[in-house]
């Protein structure tokens, strides 16, 4: 399990690195004198690219050391948040922003598989809750640190810390990691038939339908925060965000093998997302319950991963690893077009507070869709 603990100071940077720059949009804004919209760009091009990075390498690695393509992830990676604190101007930065996408999204996928060939079967949980656990550590501890780094030394100190943890899980990769390879890619084929199942399709439109509200507007929560009533520090809310999460991630599966139906989970979990995004606006202005709405969309939000992979692994058996891999890059997908239309929203002139409603509509239009995926298929 000692190896397992690399994987997941891997992933604690990858989750470190997906959601602090959302926290630093204001402050990259002012260095090239751009508009929070156009800085939240930088945030679509990292998801975005680990979205398309997953199934375009999967490929091309197939047969290849693991322990090598974790290397190669993990420098691609710490190479393109390195540029980024170094960046002179946007383009640069939206670039590099990409390339750290591409090694976080080469990486993801290798950790699980190399933490589930690196223990028996009977750790084979545990090891996959390590790996899932330093993401959602990464988001709960990371973001928090790596918005006080910036505030004492720039956001580029908070990409430098990134770019450390990421070369030392490299390093350590390098040292004591043992030899093995990767198993084949799903098939062409075994892609295809996922593309023509229309439960599947109906599944992972929920997971991509949800993920671009939550990133839509987490991406902008600082905006969102100060134009609703002159909240300047987001650290607590974007805590309470993280805190949720750990919550949702831990406990889900207990309640998935309560329930035994996966599906109907996502119906309650999507409407407390719903609620939870539409009463940002009114519990800012109550500071008993200011948190509340963060805490609630945290959990929801995360608890919703593992539902949608369960009711996945139903409807296709055999074809398991198919259908996980399209359901999480759906979820990338996602989070790509939820920050691009936020910032296209803020940069028509919408403002700031129009983002949880609009997101919270997105939720509500989730909502019926796993209605009409238990009504037509349970």
């Amino acid at each position: 399990m000692n190896k397992v603990l690399l994987l997941t100071l891997g992933m604690f940077a990858l989750g470190f690195d997906a959601y602090v720059v959302a926290g630093l949009l204001p402050d990259i804004g002012e260095t090239f004198h751009i508009s929070d919209s156009q800085a939240g760009q930088a945030v679509s091009a990292f998801t975005l690219c680990y979205a398309l990075a997953a199934p375009i390498f999967a490929t091309l690695l197939a047969g290849k050391s693991i322990r090598k393509s974790l290397i190669f992830a993990l420098a691609v990676f710490s190479v393109g948040n390195a540029v980024s604190a170094l960046a002179p101007n946007f383009p640069l930065l939206l670039i590099a922003r990409a390339v750290a996408g591409i090694g976080a999204g080469l990486f993801s996928p290798l950790a699980s598989v190399a933490a589930a060939s690196l223990v028996s079967a009977q750790k084979r949980g545990r090891a996959l809750g390590m790996i899932l656990g330093g993401m959602s550590t990464g988001t709960v501890v990371g973001v928090p640190i790596g918005l006080f780094v910036a505030g004492k030394i720039g956001w580029q100190g908070t990409l430098w810390l990134i770019t450390v943890i990421g070369l030392g899980a490299l390093v350590g990769i390098l040292l004591f990691f043992p030899n093995f390879l990767a198993a084949a890619p799903p098939s062409l084929r075994q892609r295809a038939a996922m593309l023509t199942d229309k439960k599947v399709l109906a599944i992972v439109g929920i997971t991509f339908l949800a993920s671009i509200a939550s990133l839509g507007l987490y991406t902008y929560i600082s905006s969102v925060l100060y134009q609703l009533d002159g909240i300047a520090n987001a650290t607590p809310y974007l805590w309470a965000w993280g805190i949720g999460g750990v919550v949702g991630s831990f406990t889900i599966g207990f309640l998935i093998d309560r329930t035994s139906h996966p599906s109907r989970l996502m119906v309650v979990l999507l409407s407390i997302l719903a609620v939870a995004m539409f009463g940002i606006p009114f519990a800012l202005n109550i500071p008993a319950l200011g948190l509340l709405p963060f805490l609630l969309w945290g959990a929801s939000a995360w608890a919703s991963l593992a539902p949608q992979q369960h009711a996945l692994l139903l409807a296709q058996r055999d074809h398991a690893e198919a259908v996980v891999a399209l359901n999480s890059s759906a979820n990338y997908l996602g989070s790509a077009v939820g920050s691009f239309a936020g910032g296209v929203a803020l940069f028509a002139g919408f403002h700031p507070s129009f983002l949880p409603f609009a997101a919270g509509s997105v939720i509500l239009l989730a909502v019926l869709g796993q209605l009409r995926i238990l009504r037509r298929y349970t």
